[in-house]
């Protein structure tokens, strides 16, 4: 049970870690496990979409997919130009601890080589979390995201992730809660 509560708060870490691409982006900052929760609810999404393939496992990769980041921290895309993370040494040293630990070794390294319907789906949910954020921060006036979503866009595998990213980019990311501009935003109330 100590490797496990263990375990429970290297997961908390990611509460924790910062995703350090925001800080060139200029705008924004989630941690770690804020980018999993959306991660994983687009892969539900993604899941039902396809309609054929193990959702459980996608949601599953979701999940897990980042947490060695406990351990080496967020690289962005100009941190990797200079220093190399060993993510297999700390998911391995991570699931050595645990009961469960092959599972999830297992399942982040299906991600990591990203072959499977299911590992291709997470990927794409990965990177529909980060087109999510960038058009928010377009809609809020960032000049920058739109540079940065022509790059994450071509990082898309499959076709119902460049689908939904397509919808995304043309629905105005306030309009889920201020569609209805009725006078109840005046009022507090219906007439």
């Amino acid at each position: 049970m100590k490797r496990i509560a263990n375990f429970l708060f290297e997961a908390g870490m990611l509460k924790r870690t910062p995703r350090s691409g925001f800080q060139f982006l200029g705008s924004g900052a989630e941690s770690v496990a804020e980018h999993i929760f959306r991660t994983t609810c687009i892969g539900f999404t993604l899941g039902y979409l396809a309609g054929n393939v193990d959702t459980d496992k996608l949601l599953r990769m979701c999940l897990f997919h980042d947490l060695p980041e406990a351990r080496t921290g967020d690289l962005n895309y100009v941190n990797k130009k200079y220093v190399k993370a060993d993510e297999k040494k700390a998911v391995n040293d991570l699931a050595d601890t645990l009961p469960f630990g092959d599972e999830i070794r297992d399942l982040i390294f299906e991600f990591m080589l990203g072959e499977s319907a299911e590992a291709m789906l997470a990927y794409d949910a990965d990177q529909l979390e980060m087109i999510i954020a960038l058009k928010e921060y377009k809609d809020l006036g960032n000049t920058y995201a739109d540079e940065w979503l022509e790059f994450a866009l071509k990082r898309l595998k499959t076709d119902i992730a460049r689908t939904l990213a397509k919808t995304i980019l043309e629905t105005d990311s306030s309009l889920w809660w201020f569609s209805d501009k009725s006078d109840w935003w005046v009022k507090g109330k219906n007439s």
